[in-house]
């Protein structure tokens, strides 16, 4: 049972921690990306960061803004490595549809969180999300913080 969750685990490429503090987080996507060969052996690396990213609609496409994977020194001298450039995500078109929808008629956002290796490919997971306000957030920090309390009193008492 331990095996398979650090296998599950070590999938896992990066995470942006800060979009679960920023947004209320309602419906998952799973989105592949198009990547460029440079790009594939910097996120094996590890060499990636999501931490800002977001997802624009245009054209009826869907891209990433605001990923950086730096690259590696040994990349072709011949290839321009753009950090930060824009990439495409790969959807179905109901998909899109269901995105466009909500981000231009209900006022959501759209947020990635997590990118990880599903078998030999690179995974997008992007949420819509709406923001929160600053009471939102003191309001999860407060049940977060009462959360861990409870489980300490109750770890005390079973001993």
């Amino acid at each position: 049972m331990s095996k398979s969750k650090s296998k599950a685990n070590s999938n896992t490429i990066a995470l942006n921690k800060k979009a679960r503090h920023e947004y209320f987080l309602e419906d998952k996507f799973e989105a592949g990306l198009s990547l460029q060969g440079w790009e594939v052996k910097s996120i094996r690396a590890g060499k990636v960061n999501i931490a800002d990213t977001y997802v624009i609609i245009r054209n009826g496409e869907a891209f990433l803004l605001g990923a950086q994977i730096q690259p590696l020194i040994s990349a072709s001298s011949h290839v321009v490595c753009d950090a930060e450039r824009t990439r495409k995500l790969l959807l179905k078109q109901r998909e899109l549809d269901k995105l466009i929808g909500a981000s231009e008629r209900e006022g959501y956002s759209i947020v990635a969180t997590a990118m990880y290796w599903k078998r030999h490919l690179v995974k997008l997971e992007i949420h819509l999300a709406k923001g929160k306000k600053a009471h939102d957030k003191r309001d999860t920090v407060k049940e977060r913080d009462w959360q861990r309390q409870k489980s300490r009193i109750l770890k005390h008492n079973v001993r």
